[in-house]
């Protein structure tokens, strides 16, 4: 394994560094949701985290690794939304600057987020290239250093501690379901288990209109110029490198979910768990309701990604 990929003993590391600054979210269960789905779910609340999503946990990890005298200098990413608003917090939190490119068409809440924690905020096209584009050149003009939001081997190992809680808390599941996107929760996920819990299969949840990681791990090759279309706006980020080499090691396996299972996932989530979260965490939901016979019976870990829903535009209103 290349010597740049974090290892499981990066994501123990990751855990103290953050503790005090992160929360410790709950474990949640419900006996309905266990009786829909035929499995026992243990749903890790990371929408209850900092920020609203386990993001808070890569970037405040990532920020606090930083020597003092780059830290002054700030630190700077591309993000549609919740991982831009992790690192304003937690640069925040560590009294320095945070620059953040965001695509056009980024969801109104999460940019109010964004702003609310102090972010100076960098508009581009909502291209893969046109964020890396402009992010080099604010890295450029204010000397900030870059924090990827998913292919960082910081932020990696801070987004495998909310699984070490989940462990921790519940005891090993059988099953652990995240959403994938870029990748940055589900290779920090497959690292946790790793220390953890190594007999755990990790699944992935990704919606069929960015099925990139489904299609990698298939075909043993990323395609980083596909075109996402999901209304999941967390999980358009195309699979990152290190991320695609984590996962493959870890033999995780994908599920392909379409926007209305996730959006069907939301609702239960909400009407039943009785927990605001949104599209691009309800698709682990969605994943597991998708395909019972992969999960019957079983003791079933699932990550709750995030919460900041655009209430003026939920995607059951017309």
């Amino acid at each position: 394994m290349a010597p740049d990929l974090p290892v499981p003993d990066d994501v123990l590391a990751a855990a103290a560094r953050i503790a005090g600054h992160a929360q410790i979210t709950p474990v949640l269960r419900s006996h309905s949701l266990d009786a829909i789905a035929g499995c026992e779910l243990a749903f890790k609340a990371e929408h209850l985290q900092r920020g609203g999503a386990f993001k808070f946990r890569g970037a405040c990890n990532a920020v606090w690794a930083l020597p003092a005298d780059v830290a002054a200098r700030g630190v700077v990413t591309h993000s549609s939304g919740n991982h831009g608003a992790a690192l304003a917090l937690a640069a925040r939190g560590r009294g320095i600057p945070c620059h953040v490119v965001v695509p056009a068409g980024a969801v109104a809440a999460k940019l109010a987020n964004i702003q609310r924690h102090g972010a100076t905020l960098w508009r581009c096209e909502p291209t893969q290239a046109a964020r890396e584009a402009t992010c080099a050149e604010v890295q450029a003009a204010t000397g900030a250093t870059l924090i990827h939001p998913y292919a960082d081997p910081q932020v990696i190992a801070g987004q495998g501690t909310a699984t070490l809680e989940l462990v921790g808390e519940a005891g090993a599941p059988e099953i652990m379901v995240v959403p994938v996107g870029g990748g940055g929760l589900a290779a920090g996920t497959a690292l946790a288990l790793a220390a953890v819990a190594p007999g755990c299969r990790l699944v992935l949840a990704e919606p069929a209109g960015a099925a990139d990681t489904a299609h990698a791990l298939a075909t043993g090759a990323r395609d980083p110029d596909f075109v996402p279309d999901t209304l999941c706006d967390g999980l358009r980020g195309a699979l990152g490198a290190p991320n695609f080499a984590l996962l493959r090691a870890a033999g995780a396996e994908a599920v392909v979910v379409e926007d209305t299972a996730t959006v069907a996932a939301m609702k239960l989530a909400w009407q039943v768990l009785k927990q605001v979260v949104e599209p691009s965490s309800a698709i682990a939901l969605a994943a597991v309701l998708a395909e019972p016979a992969r999960f019957a019976g079983r003791r079933v870990g699932v990550v709750l990604s995030g919460g900041n829903v655009d209430l003026e535009a939920l995607p059951w209103r017309h």
